[in-house]
């Protein structure tokens, strides 16, 4: 099977491909160029992917802007050559939360005209007799675009003090996560099976956006710690943005289970496997930083 992600220096695409590397059964090809009609039918896919703005609701309305025509260009050229699409969106669509995890068939109804839309491209995809549509929690990586951990090491590692929300509980879903659960389905949907739809995909157990950057902080000194390194990281600083009442963005992920048989992994594991990454990268022969793999920082 044959994949081609239209952001090649995405989080996502760069998951995408080191999965694919160590797979026989999957090809995850890069869109160097603009997917235009003739360079879909030169590349012949068996799949579209396009990766997830991180954060739609704070970047400039011009980029989602973008971003929507370039899903609803691609959603025609798709619909002629009869190739499926897969869009990955961010669950900040679902602007003001809810009290319990949010279905997939529940349809956000933001106030915020930016975001409503992303909600109207999203309705223009799920016309696609062939699409997925992957709402997603908070991506986090090492490298690539919008990738969220990596540059939080770097802020920390530079002594900056990193400012995030106690009052946004989420579930931070780790990249590579999201790249082994979309291969799963589509070669399955490859294979035959008739499960195409709106998925849910995110990390479990939900944390304030401050705990997650303190577990980041307390992990990464105790690795730094066993490699003999002294540093000197950046001060965490809690925010309250939402009053009185935390908003909670969890998504349910039942589907994802019932439908492909897709268990998620806590996402303390996911982290302590691309911290321990991290540190084999920056400071090679030290195996002695592995001792905090499995360690789980204190809500601050």
């Amino acid at each position: 099977m044959k994949c081609v992600v239209s952001q090649p220096n995405h989080c996502l695409s760069l998951a995408l491909a080191q999965i694919a590397a160590s797979r026989g059964d999957i090809v995850h090809a890069l869109a160097a160029t603009p997917l235009d009609r003739e360079t879909l039918a030169a590349q012949a896919p068996d799949a579209v992917i396009v990766p997830p703005l991180s954060d739609p609701a704070r970047v400039e309305p011009a980029v989602v802007y973008a971003h929507c025509d370039q899903v609803e260009a691609l959603l025609e050229i798709c619909q002629a050559q009869r190739v499926p699409l897969i869009w990955c969106v961010s669950d900040t669509l679902f602007e003001d939360g809810a009290d319990g995890p949010i279905d997939e068939d529940v349809m956000p109804a933001p106030r915020d005209e930016t975001l409503r839309r992303l909600v109207a491209a999203g309705e223009r995809v799920r016309r696609h007799p062939s699409h997925l549509v992957l709402r997603l929690g908070p991506l986090f990586g090492i490298e690539g675009e919008d990738a969220w951990l990596g540059p939080l090491i770097d802020a920390l590692m530079r002594g900056e003090t990193v400012r995030a929300a106690q009052d946004l509980v989420l579930c931070p879903t780790s990249v590579m996560a999201v790249a082994r659960a979309l291969t799963g389905m589509l070669l399955q949907l490859d294979s035959g099976a008739e499960a195409w739809g709106t998925y849910h995909l995110s990390g479990i157990e939900p944390v304030s956006a401050y705990t997650f950057t303190s577990v980041v902080r307390t992990q990464l000194a105790t690795r730094l710690e066993g490699a003999g390194q002294r540093c000197e990281l950046g001060e965490l600083q809690a925010l309250n943005q939402h009053h009185d009442t935390p908003l909670r963005r969890v998504l349910n992920c039942r589907r994802l289970l019932d439908v492909f048989g897709i268990h998620q992994k806590s996402w303390r594991i996911e982290l302590g496997l691309m911290l321990d990454t991290w540190c084999q990268q920056h400071y090679p022969g030290h195996d002695d930083m592995n001792s905090g793999s499995n360690e789980e920082a204190a809500d601050a």
